[in-house]
């Protein structure tokens, strides 16, 4: 049974909405379709290193809104650097399709193997590619997840976040399962998604794994790890990067923080506690931390007791005032994983893992992609001081 016949037949037996389940099925194959033409038009491979000599690469995407019996669906039109790609999926301007629709839902209702790829090029743009840019584009098809999952890395990054969010997968049964994500800043405050794994529970050992591969993949220091206080993660940190330094996210620290304390309290002990990772300074801070536990200790003990031992709360003040409000919390990787949460809502579940693996790789491309031009807020301030001291190391 296909992926899109498993999905069609939980959506009848939960009495979902079949045009729904159309309408996305149809926006995701468009989109494929679009980043696979240009892969076929640059003739070579996302993340392949022949691509930085070919005299042109990838220049992002831009929106369009498409109206189908299905319903609307955004496009997003791959560019080129050079401006020379013409894509032939959608016709110049066009806002609404037909047998475009009928032919892509049909691909998904025959499994989507690489021959009907194939098949369905020829057939619908024959006239419009080589043999050998459908041998391109089908291998793209295949070899998707795999590229991204062996792309070669930066040596150096100034920051890498870790952070973990639920999915529901189908093994034999449905069940939520973590997906590991670490996202990494170059010093210039362009940023990527390096690594991910899928794990029936989030674990250390998980995490120990995707450290491992972005070794592997290249890189080989790192200034700063930003993560939530996931028991033993400190310890794979340090036996990977042993030259980084940790900060835990005060975010998940206060969330904690307010649990365990009674609701009448819980918004001025959240305030207190904000003026600790908000000052202007470590001297300001530690100060603040100090009048923290003594107006709180004496009520909550053990809660406070975690704030004065936490070594890994004021890391973040080691580093330049321009990009601290990056580095006390995991802010910029959540923000992504609520998007992906955003995304998958739609498809309910995912019928097995390499399904969830495809669509995953897809968001990743695209955040990478979108971000590979763009700065982080304060990061190209201070690049000449994250290079130094990356080099010290």
């Amino acid at each position: 049974m296909t992926d899109f016949t498993t999905e069609l037949m939980q959506v009848l037996v939960t009495k979902g909405d079949v045009t729904e389940l159309f309408r996305s099925h149809l926006e995701q194959a468009i989109n494929d379709l679009l980043a696979t033409e240009l892969s076929g038009f640059l003739n070579y491979e996302k993340y392949s290193r022949s691509g930085f000599n070919s005299g042109n690469s990838r220049n992002g995407c831009y929106e369009r809104q498409v109206k189908t019996e299905y319903g609307p669906i955004t496009i997003s039109i791959p560019r080129d650097r050079n401006g020379e790609f013409k894509q032939q999926t959608i016709e110049p301007y066009k806002r609404s399709t037909n047998t475009l629709e009928e032919v892509v839902i049909h691909l998904f209702r025959k499994g989507i193997t690489m021959s009907e790829i194939a098949d369905l090029i020829q057939k619908m743009y024959g006239h419009h590619y080589t043999p050998q840019t459908i041998s391109n584009m089908t291998q793209q098809f295949a070899e998707t997840v795999s590229s991204f999952n062996n792309r070669p890395l930066n040596a150096h990054y100034a920051a890498i976040y870790l952070d973990a969010t639920v999915i529901p997968v189908r093994r034999d049964t449905v069940a939520k399962e973590a997906v590991h994500i670490a996202i990494g800043v170059r010093t210039d405050g362009t940023k990527e998604v390096l690594s991910y794994s899928i794990s029936p529970h989030e674990s250390a050992i998980v995490w120990g794994d995707i450290l491992s591969d972005i070794g592997q993949r290249g890189v080989e220091n790192t200034l700063i790890v930003v993560a939530d206080g996931f028991k033993g993660l400190v310890d794979k940190v340090s036996h990977y990067f042993p030259s980084a330094v940790h900060q835990q996210c005060c975010i998940h620290v206060a969330r904690n923080l307010t649990k365990r304390v009674r609701a009448t309290d819980r918004q001025e002990i959240n305030d207190d506690f904000k003026t600790i990772y908000r000052a202007d300074s470590l001297e300001e801070a530690e100060i603040a931390r100090q009048q923290f536990i003594e107006k709180w200790q004496k009520i909550y003990p053990r809660p406070v007791k975690t704030i004065a031992e936490n070594e890994y709360l004021l890391t973040f003040y080691r580093f330049p005032k321009q990009i601290r409000p990056s580095l006390y919390s995991t802010n910029l990787i959540e923000s992504f994983n609520k998007k992906i949460k955003r995304y998958t809502k739609r498809k309910e579940q995912f019928p097995n893992e390499e399904a969830l693996e495809r669509f995953m790789v897809s968001i990743f491309d695209d955040y990478n992609q979108k971000f590979l031009n763009r700065s982080h807020k304060g990061f190209k301030i201070v690049q000449g001081i994250l290079e130094d001291t990356l080099e010290s190391l």
